[in-house]
């Protein structure tokens, strides 16, 4: 194989934006201020119960309450943002998507792997990897809130006094999520931001009161320098993928089941359990319910099969 190397030269990128920081410290708000900076659509994946609704008579965007907080649920979310051509998604807040994950990968140790919560992730590991990909593949800028796990510590005031003051350590989503993102912030009750990566390098380790508008503009201006991005190759198409008759669809959502449910191990199997399920013709409207029953079908599967 021959490989040959080019002058690099700058592109123009869409933002890549994790906030982070302990209850109260505003992450929803500074998402939604930072959004508006940066210009465009706003789009809003909700997982906090209403909470950037809040805000909707400060701030111009479309908002989706989040129904279930499961990572399918999540990039299927982003995936419909990105089709509907928002120029800036916030996902408040990527926090409950590990959440529900680590209780997923729990079960999974408990039903096939006799409680070996190692091999369990064997399973968990892809599923966190394509919400990744989905975050990474998104059309526009994103800017995702992240929770932290809080403390509480003891500080000395300007007068000698003793004060509690509530922190935040680490951010509540996987290892190394942080080298997903091209800026991270993290921000403090006290609504102050401290960047701690940053890959425009104008704010590396920089203090912010109330980051907000003025910096998305910033980052927008920055962003768009540069060279326009070379268009992404389209895969050719295929005559399974073109001849109308629904086969590739049906072939592309039995191939998902098996790879996200590994107790169907080939089509027959998919095919089988959905006639189980009183599905007796594959719809695409109904996929999405579909993939839910058979997720349970074979959850309920494996937990016979543990029991024996």
């Amino acid at each position: 194989m021959t490989f040959q190397f080019k002058k690099a030269t700058k592109e123009q990128a869409k933002l890549r934006l994790a906030l982070f920081g302990p209850s109260g410290s505003g992450k929803t708000f500074t998402g939604l201020r930072l959004a508006a900076g940066l210009g465009g659509s706003v789009a809003v994946i909700d997982t906090e119960r209403g909470s950037a609704s809040k805000y909707a008579d400060r701030f111009d965007f479309d908002v989706l309450d989040l129904p279930r907080k499961d990572i399918n649920t999540y990039c299927e979310a982003i995936a419909a943002a990105g089709q509907a051509g928002y120029a800036v998604l916030v996902i408040d807040s990527l926090t409950h998507a590990w959440h529900d994950l680590l209780e997923e990968v729990d079960k999974l140790a408990s039903a096939k792997y006799r409680g070996n919560t190692w091999s369990a992730w064997s399973e968990g590991t892809p599923k966190q990897r394509r919400l990744v990909n989905t975050i990474l593949d998104f059309p526009g800028h994103v800017i995702a809130t992240m929770r932290t796990k809080t403390e509480w510590t003891v500080e000395e005031t300007d007068r000698g006094k003793t004060k509690p003051v509530r922190v935040g350590l680490a951010p509540e989503q996987g290892k190394g999520i942080e080298y997903e993102f091209d800026l991270l912030m993290e921000i403090n009750v006290a609504h102050i931001g401290t960047v701690i990566k940053d890959r425009t390098g104008k704010y590396q380790d920089q203090t912010i009161d109330k980051p907000g508008e003025e910096l998305g503009r910033e980052l927008a201006a920055w962003l768009s320098e540069g060279n326009a991005p070379a268009p992404k190759a389209s895969p050719p198409s295929t005559p399974e993928a073109t001849n109308g008759n629904g086969d590739a669809d049906k072939r592309a959502f039995f191939n998902r089941v098996i790879l996200e449910i590994p107790y169907f191990t080939n089509n027959k199997q998919t095919a089988t359990a959905l006639k189980e399920l009183d599905f007796t013709a594959y719809s695409k409207d109904a996929e999405a319910e579909m993939f839910e029953a058979l997720q349970k079908h074979a959850s309920a599967k494996a937990n016979e099969e543990a029991a024996k």
